[in-house]
């Protein structure tokens, strides 16, 4: 009798439960919702299922991407009356959890389906809706089934809209992919899919991901590249095995500048696409599906503005700029004449800055990976470098004077006045300044690569301006210039001092093209950079005689451009490369996007480092933090593999990893942590960020 009781009881307690339209599991919130709570004879009636996962937990879409389920439902419906075979599902978001992409609702959404009614119903006859929903839910950590029965007791009626359900259905109509008006195509290209989505207003558009429907499709997980050919967007990645055949369905999702995230349905049919285009405001490559696209563009800028400031003090930089501001002191100059010369320097550096931009952008736009100081890749381009700085320095030393009649190195435009003199100067500072990539210009230089032209060419300015700066403000501020030294003998002094970084700079420059084309080539360059000397000694030995200065100045010319044209572009093949310190002592291996997919794969820490031997910051990095004897052992310790990407030369698999980065070259520090992080280390290293890397 008790027992019959008790059963009876909890009869009766799961009697709400069932006919309840919300159900509260353990990690989601899943309620049914109906357009209409009095459905009218003849119309269609549209209803929903609300998930909401809680913090931290995801549900997934039609396709879940490399791992999950998508939402199921099992309709209980009046007689007569069936549902589609599919629920409608909103645009989805990626999530990268260790290596697998997924495609996720990390908030509130509304899948949505919709029944036709039957016209012969009376008004007040019961309409009741039953539906068992299954679905998984997960977090970074684990994944739990959940399922619930809901159920929503309708009465036939005039079809009038629910005042509390009537909005969430919109809401989810809202949400849903849109109808794209043009035809979209798509081929294979050997390994690669190509999709091609005509669309209006491409130029607002940010970012763009595409999710197939079919799990063969394409690889999930690999970054999409996403650009705009003429009036398409093109959007290629590694394609599906066995890969995709016939109709291509999916989904488009495109963030566009000032609007909220949209989609589109996809129907592609094969067929011919055209070829790379102009990079987005910013190429998406999965993430979270709540991402702003990054920081705005006044951020970028500032950023920009700070690392071309932070240039100034660079070896080769600094006494450019230093004796072109105490030329202001010397000259005893007007406020008028300060102020032009001022502007004209940063014309010449803007100038230039953005020139070299711009050529980033076209050459990329036209399908090559390169990036910031890409030219330096290039044997000739460090040849003439070490020429260039070599006789700086030997002009700061006093070797020679450079007049209107022996032809320009530079340095005495530096410290004579006028606009011309001072545009110069600022061009031959933003060209030497190429090799070096300072703190705040990472992000910077990266997000222009991906940022519409225009906003693109406004980032490289800022970079120009911010280089420009410091003689900027001196050249329009009076007190400034009153704190300059007043002129006298020691800026003799001051000035053979400054030959000496300009000398190491032409020191590196030389091991760096030993570094590009051999033992043989850095010789060449050297015995190049030898026989310009001597020309110059004999242009000042002349000069201090009152002798002619064509000759020796002709001669120089012809010397600059021989050793240019003669020195290798590559390096004998076999021959070896040296080493760094650093990848010495931390037993650093090549990267290669194999290698790195292996370690990753079997969930090892690695320490990958971006490098180049013609970037500054990085061989400061490598002869201090890196080749530190605590990290060494940190290193050994924990077991982290140390893989370096040398970019001395154009890799064109290093180009990939920058231009997925968001990078525009290097150095670049990225940790990857064995559960599946990456965290990107900051430009300037120390031991103690070194040594406090999680494993």
């Amino acid at each position: 009798m008790i027992r019959s009781l008790i059963s009876f009881v909890l009869a009766l307690l799961a009697l709400p439960a069932l006919a309840a339209p919300i159900s509260d599991q353990p990690h989601t919130r899943v309620e049914l919702i109906a357009q209409s709570s009095a459905p009218a004879p003849g119309k269609p009636l549209q209803l929903g299922i609300v998930l909401t996962p809680k913090a931290g937990w995801h549900t997934y879409w039609l396709n879940p991407g490399d791992a999950g389920a998508p939402t199921r439902a099992e309709w209980r419906l009046p007689a007569g009356v069936s549902a589609p075979p599919e629920l409608q599902y909103p645009v989805p978001g990626t999530l990268v959890v260790s290596e697998l992409m997924n495609h996720v609702y990390e908030k509130r959404n509304i899948l949505l389906t919709e029944l036709a009614v039957p016209a012969g119903l009376a008004a007040g006859t019961a309409f009741p809706i039953e539906v068992q929903v299954d679905w998984l839910v997960c977090s970074h950590e684990q994944c739990v089934p959940e399922s619930a029965t809901l159920s929503l007791p309708l009465v036939v009626g005039d079809g009038a809209d629910d005042a509390t359900m009537a909005p969430q259905i919109a809401e989810g109509r809202a949400a849903l992919p849109r109808a794209l008006a043009a035809a979209a195509t798509w081929a294979k290209a050997g390994t690669r899919f190509v999709l091609s989505v005509p669309m209006a207003g491409l130029d607002k558009v940010k970012s763009a991901w595409f999710f197939p429907a079919g799990d063969a499709v394409i690889t999930h997980v690999t970054p999409q590249k996403v650009t705009i050919a003429g009036d398409a967007l093109r959007i290629e990645t590694d394609a599906g095995t066995p890969g995709p055949e016939g109709e291509v369905t999916g989904v488009l999702r495109v963030e566009m500048a000032g609007e909220a995230p949209m989609g589109f349905a996809i129907t592609a049919k094969e067929g011919s696409v055209p070829g790379p285009g102009a990079a987005l405001a910013a190429t998406a490559a999965g993430g979270d599906s709540g991402s702003d696209g990054g920081p705005g563009l006044p951020l970028i800028l500032l950023g920009a503005v700070l690392g071309g400031l932070i240039l100034n003090v660079m070896p080769c930089v600094f006494p450019i700029l230093s004796l072109k501001a105490l030329a202001l002191a010397k000259g005893n100059v007007g406020p008028a004449e300060a102020r032009t010369e001022a502007l004209a320097y940063t014309a010449g550096v803007v100038l230039v800055v953005t020139a070299l931009g711009g050529l980033v952008l076209a050459l990329r736009a036209a399908g090559s990976q390169v990036g910031w100081a890409f030219q330096l890749q290039d044997p000739r381009v460090i040849a003439f470098l070490l020429l260039l700085v070599t006789g700086i320095a030997l002009n700061l030393a006093g070797l020679f004077e450079v007049t209107l009649t022996t032809g320009n190195l530079g340095q005495e435009k530096a410290r004579s006045g006028g606009a011309s003199g001072a545009f110069f100067t600022g061009a031959l500072a933003a060209f030497v300044a190429t090799p070096c990539t300072g703190p705040f210009m990472a992000g910077a230089l990266g997000a222009a690569l991906v940022l519409p032209t225009v906003q693109a060419l406004s980032v490289f300015a800022g970079l120009g301006l911010g280089l420009a700066l410091p003689f900027l403000l001196i050249g329009f501020s009076p007190a400034l210039r009153r704190r300059l030294p007043k002129p006298g003998a020691w800026m003799v002094r001051l000035r053979a001092i400054l030959s000496v970084p300009m000398f190491l700079t032409a020191l590196a420059l030389a091991w760096v093209l030993g570094q590009q084309v051999g033992v043989n080539g850095m010789a060449m360059g050297l015995a190049g950079t030898l026989i310009f000397g001597l020309f110059l000694w004999w242009l000042g030995s002349r000069q201090h005689g009152g002798k002619s200065l064509a000759i020796p100045g002709i001669a120089s010319l012809a010397t600059i451009v021989a050793a240019v044209l003669l020195v290798p572009t590559a390096a004998p093949e076999g021959a070896a490369k040296a080493t760094t310190s650093a990848a010495s002592e931390l037993n650093a291996v090549k990267y290669t996007p194999a290698a790195l997919a292996e370690l990753r794969g079997a969930n090892k820490p690695v320490f990958l480092y971006m490098t180049a031997d013609w970037c500054l910051t990085c061989k400061v990095n490598e002869k201090g933090a890196m080749a530190d004897a605590a990290v060494a052992d940190y290193f050994k310790a924990k077991g982290i593999t140390v893989m370096e990407g040398d970019w001395t030369r154009n890799d064109p698999a290093i180009s990939t990893w920058l231009a997925e980065h968001k990078r525009a070259g290097v150095p670049v520090y990225v940790y990857y942590d064995p559960a599946g992080g990456e965290t990107e280390l900051p430009q300037i290293l120390t031991v103690d960020a070194l040594t406090t890397l999680k494993v």
